[in-house]
């Protein structure tokens, strides 16, 4: 029997006899933005609920999905066409009033399942406030962060952040039919070199400068090389990052933090 993992799916009086405490609620949030001539605006979305969903559907703890958010913070990528992209304080309040709603149905856990790299500290953010006002787990995870299986190695892995040869072959496993090949190019490699010949700057994870794409990909919106990527690659990542985020979601079904000692709050 297929396990059940949409919540929206269920009518309220099925929702009522979760197990609320266990139960893990996922919300896979994307992005509608430019990916280059080769992959769908929806890109960040798309692969941010195939995993959400298979790692729901294969985790031993009780996750439940909740509806995508394909919208998300992408005014990186403003003035290129398809690119629609929510304020940063329009995103900040949606997941707020979707906390909000998660604990008055009397859920204790949630999960942000991230696809999109350019909104990862405004979640965590987020995150933190959610802790406070509401006092739900909440947890922010984007798969690109849970690694790869070892042996895969992609030729643009040290600047391929975006549209590049690895998200490339995701998409090719996960939504094919929506990859045009034939129109895949590299971009953004000038910039890459720019940023090798400063010692401490990168183009992210490090010391980075605020940047938009115009400023790393003003032809193509491409930062990376996809023309090597293949639906192999993409099938043993994502089967990966699958299996690693099903491991976190039973982990996060029993996590606690300890009670703190009343007679310190305030000091």
């Amino acid at each position: 029997m297929t396990k059940h993992i949409l919540l929206s799916h269920l009518p309220t009086t099925r929702i009522a006899e979760i197990d609320h405490d266990a139960a893990v609620c996922v919300q896979p949030i994307g992005a509608v933005e430019q990916h280059g001539p080769h992959l769908p605006v929806a890109t960040d979305a798309l692969l941010a609920e195939y995993v959400a969903r298979g790692a729901a559907a294969q985790s031993t703890a009780p996750a439940w999905v909740l509806p995508t958010l394909s919208y998300g913070t992408s005014n990186e990528h403003l003035g290129w066409t398809g690119t629609v992209s929510l304020d940063t304080t329009t995103l900040l309040a949606v997941c707020r009033d979707v906390a909000r709603s998660v604990r008055a149905s009397g859920f204790t856990r949630l999960v942000f399942v991230n696809g999109h790299g350019g909104q990862t500290h405004l979640l965590s953010m987020v995150a933190r406030e959610i802790r406070i006002e509401f006092g739900l787990h909440v947890v922010n995870v984007m798969p690109g962060q849970l690694g790869k299986p070892e042996g895969v190695l992609v030729s643009d892995a040290e600047w391929g952040i975006h549209a590049g040869e690895l998200e490339t072959s995701m998409m090719l496993h996960v939504a094919p039919d929506l990859v045009d090949m034939d129109a895949a190019v590299a971009g953004g490699r000038a910039a890459h070199d720019l940023f090798a010949a400063s010692p401490l700057l990168t183009i992210e994870d490090g010391i980075s400068p605020a940047w938009i794409t115009d400023d790393i990909s003003p032809v193509n919106g491409v930062i990376g090389d996809p023309r090597d990527a293949s639906a192999e690659i993409g099938r043993t990542v994502v089967e990966f990052q699958i299996a690693r985020l099903a491991d976190a979601f039973a982990e996060i079904s029993t996590f606690d933090f300890p009670p703190a000692p009343s007679a310190l709050r305030g000091l």
